[in-house]
């Protein structure tokens, strides 16, 4: 049970910041499909800091990481910014092909870095065993994550940004009505440019996040097993909202977390159900959040509508 709880917290907040960066992108007007490429980017930062740097003291270690999977979340997302603000190219389309490219380009990277400094070594591995140690806390066998207080702190600052400060509700007005928000002054394309890069800065610690959860090296072919599209359905499923995104993201985390621990229970081990069974819960459990609630989600009227300032 105590694993239970320790994976789901932890993928919860994968979920929790990847969903909120999206959120935000959203209701500046950009629809960010790019979160699962922007993750994979994210990672490799923060796992090419934790490789590298391993000796540093472990706050400057921690730190730069971090540093290092949001600054790389957030140059990646200016591929969306570019392609859609100011090319006014099809939303989708662009998220679609960062993904691809996002995967396809760590991977070659990581192993012309390796084969670089091991001619022998052709993988696409990076290794951050010391250094994924300094993440984690072990409280009598749970192992506590930095990043799961870290989310939480996330939803209440994204809620007081986007319903209590001046700058937030600019930003949704221009998901909402960007004409009018022009018509007042507000600069829609800066506004949504800001939207686009904190949601890169947000899904790039997702990525980062992700590869901490389990494992103390990464393969990058493998890319994030799906998780910037589950967290796109968490948003959707939380309404746009960040408390409800964060009620979501447990309840998400929670069915993740169960493909990884269901043989510590007997209810669940009697059932003698294939392991890909439990694996695939999460995303079934995805595609019916959005059968149901896509129909009638509130999500931004302008958001995935390119601005064009001379319309009205």
């Amino acid at each position: 049970m105590l694993l239970l709880v320790q994976y789901t917290l932890i993928f919860s907040s994968v979920l929790l910041l990847v969903a909120l960066g999206g959120c935000i992108s959203e209701h500046s007007g950009i629809i960010n499909l790019g979160l699962e490429g922007i993750m994979v980017i994210g990672a490799l930062g923060g796992a090419l800091v934790m490789s590298r740097f391993s000796t540093l003291p472990p706050a400057m270690m921690v730190i730069l990481a971090m540093l290092a999977a949001i600054v790389l979340g957030m140059l990646y997302s200016c591929l969306l910014g570019i392609a859609a603000i100011h090319f006014k190219a099809d939303q989708t389309l662009i998220g679609t092909a960062m993904n691809l490219l996002a995967t396809a380009a760590a991977t070659v990277f990581v192993k012309a870095m390796n084969t670089a400094a091991n001619p022998d070594n052709h993988s696409s591995e990076i290794e951050y065993v010391a250094a994924r140690k300094m993440f984690i806390v072990n409280i009598n066998g749970f192992e506590f994550n930095w990043f799961m207080p870290l989310a939480i702190i996330v939803v209440i600052l994204v809620y007081l940004f986007l319903y209590k400060n001046k700058l937030g509700l600019r930003l949704m007005a221009c998901g909402e009505h960007p004409q009018a928000a022009d018509s007042v002054g507000i600069n829609v394309y800066k506004t949504r440019w800001m939207g686009v890069l904190i949601s890169g800065a947000l899904a790039g610690l997702g990525g980062l996040c992700y590869i901490l959860a389990g494992v103390s090296l990464w393969k990058f072919e493998n890319g994030v097993a799906g998780f910037g599209f589950l967290a796109l359905a968490v948003m959707i499923f939380g309404q746009w909202k960040p408390f409800r995104i964060a009620l979501a993201a447990l309840l998400f985390g929670f069915f993740r977390a169960l493909s990884n621990v269901y043989t510590g229970f007997d209810f669940l081990a009697a059932l003698n159900l294939p392991s890909t069974v439990y694996n695939m819960l999460p995303y079934i459990i995805s595609l019916i959040v959005l059968i149901f609630f896509s129909k009638n989600s509130a999500a931004p009227k302008a958001e995935g509508i390119p601005y064009d300032k001379g319309s009205r």
